[in-house]
C-alpha cells in the first residue's frame, strides 16, 4: 500500500469518527455549554500526569503483531539507555514506528520527549500536532484529555519560541475550542491566522468542523466551500460540506458532495458508508 493510499485511509476514518460524534450529540450545543462552563478545564489539569509512557506502550503492543511487538521492545531499551543526539535519533524513530502502526498515543509521547530533550519550534509543533491526533483517535476517558492537555502545552511552547508561527497559533487554537479555554478565544486565534493567510487549510478546516459543531451549518458550508475552491479539494472537505448540505435541507448538493468524497477517497468503507447516505438522501427527494 503507498504512503499516500495510507494516508488517504487514516484521514477518511478521522472524517468518520468525527461526524459519527456530530450525529451522536446535541451539536448546536456545544459551543455555548463548553463557555457556560469554565470550570471544567480547570478540574481537567491534574490529567496528563498521569499518563505514563511505558504503559501506554504496554498497552499498544496488545493491539499489534509479537514481532513487531518485540522489535519495539529492543528499540525502547536502547533509547533508555541513549543520550544527546541518539537518543533523539531514537526518539523520532520509534515515534515514526508507533505512527506507522496507527497507534498514536506513544507516538505522541515519544515526540514530546524529543521536543522536551531539544527544545525548537518544528519539534514543539510536531509534538503538539501528534498529540492532537491521540486526541482525536482515542475514546480512553483519561487518555483522551491528557493528550488535549500536552497538544495545549506544547503549541504553548512553539508559540514561546515564535509567537507569529502560524502552525503553533492553530494548534492552539483548536485545543482552547476543544476544553482549554474559552472556545471564543480559540476560534478568534484561527480566524486571526486565516486573516493573515487566507489560504492555510488546517485553520479554515477546522474553523469549518467547528462551525459544524456549533450548528452554524450555513457558516460551514461557505467555508468548506471556499476550502474546496480555492485551497484543495480533499475528500474530507468534500464530506463536511456534504454533511453541512445535509443539515441545511439541501439533499441533491449534499448527495453530490458525498459523491465526490467518495470518488477522491476511493476507500471502500468511506465509499459504503456514502452509498447508504445517500440512499436515504434520495427518499427525501
Amino acid at each position: 500500500m503507498s504512503k499516500i493510499r495510507k494516508q488517504q485511509i487514516i484521514i477518511i476514518g478521522a472524517v468518520i469518527l468525527l461526524i459519527g460524534f456530530l450525529f451522536t450529540r446535541d451539536i448546536k450545543g456545544l459551543v455555548k455549554e463548553q463557555e457556560q462552563n469554565p470550570a471544567a478545564t480547570a478540574t481537567q489539569q491534574p490529567v496528563a500526569a498521569q499518563i505514563d509512557l511505558q504503559s501506554v506502550s504496554a498497552t499498544a503492543k496488545n493491539l499489534i503483531s509479537n514481532a513487531t511487538a518485540k522489535e519495539i521492545t529492543s528499540l525502547e531499551n536502547t533509547y533508555k539507555s541513549a543520550s544527546g543526539a541518539e537518543k533523539l535519533k531514537l526518539g523520532k524513530q520509534l515515534a515514526q514506528k508507533w505512527d506507522d502502526l496507527e497507534q498514536s498515543v506513544p507516538s505522541a509521547l515519544y515526540l514530546e520527549q524529543v521536543a522536551q530533550n531539544e527544545s525548537s519550534l518544528n519539534n514543539w509543533v510536531l509534538a503538539g500536532e501528534r498529540l492532537l491526533k491521540a486526541f482525536d483517535n482515542t475514546q480512553d476517558s483519561i487518555i483522551k484529555p491528557a493528550m488535549l492537555q500536552k497538544a495545549n502545552l506544547a503549541f504553548e511552547k512553539a508559540i514561546s519560541i515564535d509567537s507569529a508561527s502560524a502552525d503553533a497559533k492553530t494548534g492552539l487554537g483548536i485545543t482552547i475550542v476543544n476544553g482549554m479555554g474559552a472556545p471564543m478565544q480559540g476560534i478568534a486565534m484561527l480566524m486571526d491566522v486565516v486573516k493573515k493567510d487566507p489560504k492555510n487549510f488546517k485553520a479554515n478546516m477546522n474553523l469549518g468542523t467547528f462551525a459544524l459543531k456549533s450548528g452554524q451549518f450555513d457558516k460551514a458550508a461557505t467555508r468548506f466551500e471556499n476550502i474546496i475552491k480555492d485551497i484543495k479539494a480533499t475528500p474530507d472537505a468534500y464530506f463536511y460540506l456534504g454533511t453541512a448540505y445535509e443539515n441545511l435541507g439541501k439533499n441533491r448538493e449534499a448527495i453530490d458532495a458525498y459523491q465526490h468524497s467518495k470518488k477522491l477517497a476511493a476507500n471502500p468503507t468511506l465509499s459504503n458508508f456514502i452509498d447508504k447516505k445517500i440512499a436515504e438522501l434520495k427518499n427525501k427527494i
